[in-house]
């Protein structure tokens, strides 16, 4: 039974997707350190300034330690742009912690929470995945943990967790920066000293000669077959604490959403705007001010998921429905399923199969929505049973019992409803007919 537990470490704080997409390429730029260019167009300066006000205007935001410049690039520019509030939960006690902020896609209310993972090692130090906007509050919350940072490590080549290692690894000067191979950029392949990274070593598949490698083993997904640019993401596991970390491989999305993710933000996404005007299949569309209550804060998550899921999903009038066979169980994410994986089934298969022969985990931590995960390696091979589709008969072997009842779960698993569907197939056949991805490759089988 799949399930998402989260364990206080420190109740007194405050609550403070899309990004998938930019595994086709997406432009990387940092934050700005200085100074702030407004850049967004005439059209959208009301909503610009709605999430500034809204992201000065959270609890404890005065004493300046949620503040933090946050300004990349067009077309996916990530707020919250000036505030941050960070959450700290212990998943493993005196061993694993969690810190998150809520990160959201530019000027629109869709937001998701973005995830940092500390371990602390047999060393006394700590091993940072996936660092997140450094403010002031985040540092003070790692520093309580009376240990100091020894390693700081990108596990991907995605640029929501990209620009910010380069400003974490400055407030920790003595740690060791590992980023994850084939990092790139779109349009102009940027080197890493451009996002603030220097001296950085290269994960490397199954390395035994890191200095974690007793404690924290590591296997590389690198493909570079997806489109313009490659798909990388390094998976961990935490032997002690029998822990798989990874970035976007799955996800879990809770019923309610994450703490750190604002109450403004989730009733933003309860009004019916245009978005939810043009998906309403036309079907009339009450224009009434959205109260702050239980029912609209549930109804902006569900909202907020299905458009980090789907870009366009079916129907957000009524998103009830939809949400449901979304949350609640591991599931690789509709985009990264049929943008990526599905375009290099074999390698997927590979890593996948790599992981639940090597690694015997009892919970996984992703990047994204809900953790940790309380599931094993029957679990994350039922999320991924959709490769069995993708493969071609060479690949089929004699499966027993176990393993043939995993394959028909993970194609239950991995059903997603095809109304929403649609906008993702057609922009995966547009970006198929412009060259950004690819149609076929080895192992796979040719769409009807």
């Amino acid at each position: 039974m799949l399930n998402s537990n989260r364990n206080k470490k420190n109740p007194k704080l405050g609550i403070g997707c899309f990004h998938h997409i930019r595994s086709l390429g997406c432009p990387q730029i940092g934050p700005l350190p200085k100074f702030v260019t407004n850049l967004n167009p005439i059209s959208k300066r009301k909503e610009f300034v709605k999430s500034i006000v809204a992201s000065t205007n959270t609890s404890n935001s005065t004493n300046g330690s949620r503040f933090y410049i946050t300004f990349t690039g067009f077309p996916f520019p990530l707020g919250p742009f000036l505030n941050r509030s960070t959450t700290r939960t212990e998943a493993v006690k005196n061993c694993v912690w969690l810190f998150e902020q809520e990160q959201a896609l530019g000027f629109s209310s869709v937001s998701t929470n973005i995830r940092m993972t500390v371990i602390k090692l047999k060393s006394g130090g700590l091993w940072v995945h996936a660092p997140i906007a450094p403010t002031k509050e985040c540092i003070e919350l790692v520093k309580e943990l009376g240990a100091p940072v020894e390693h700081i490590i990108l596990p991907t080549f995605a640029y929501e967790h990209k620009i910010f290692i380069g400003p974490f690894s400055r407030k920790f000067p003595k740690a060791k920066v590992w980023v994850a191979p084939r990092q790139w950029s779109w349009p102009v392949n940027l080197p890493l000293e451009f996002f603030g990274i220097f001296r950085a070593k290269t994960l490397k598949d199954e390395d035994l000669t890191t200095p974690w490698a007793d404690e924290i083993e590591q296997k590389v997904l690198s493909s570079p077959e997806v489109g313009i640019g490659p798909y990388v993401e390094v998976a961990f596991y935490h032997k002690r604490s029998r822990t798989l970390l990874v970035t976007d491989a799955v996800i879990f999305v809770p019923r309610q959403p994450p703490e750190c993710i604002s109450k403004e933000s989730l009733l933003s996404s309860a009004k019916n705007g245009l978005a939810v005007r043009i998906l309403s299949k036309g079907k009339e569309v009450p224009d009434e001010p959205v109260i702050d209550n239980k029912m609209n804060l549930q109804k902006g998550w569900e909202r907020m998921v299905l458009q980090i899921l789907f870009l366009g999903p079916s129907n957000l009038l009524e998103p009830t429905a939809s949400f449901a066979q979304m949350s609640q169980k591991l599931i690789v994410s509709p985009i990264v399923k049929t943008l990526v994986f599905s375009k290099v089934p074999e390698k997927v298969r590979d890593w996948i199969d790599r992981i639940t022969t090597d690694w015997a985990f009892k919970r996984i931590i992703p990047a994204h929505f809900a953790a940790p995960i309380n599931a094993n390696r029957s679990d994350l091979l039922t999320a991924f049973g959709f490769l069995d589709d993708l493969l071609d008969e060479q690949y089929v072997t004699q499966p027993s019992l176990s393993l043939l009842f995993t394959s028909i779960m993970g194609k239950a698993a991995s059903y997603f409803p095809p109304d929403d569907m649609k906008t993702l197939s057609s922009l995966d056949q547009f970006l198929v007919s412009v060259g950004a991805v690819k149609k076929t490759v080895s192992g796979r089988k040719k769409s009807k």
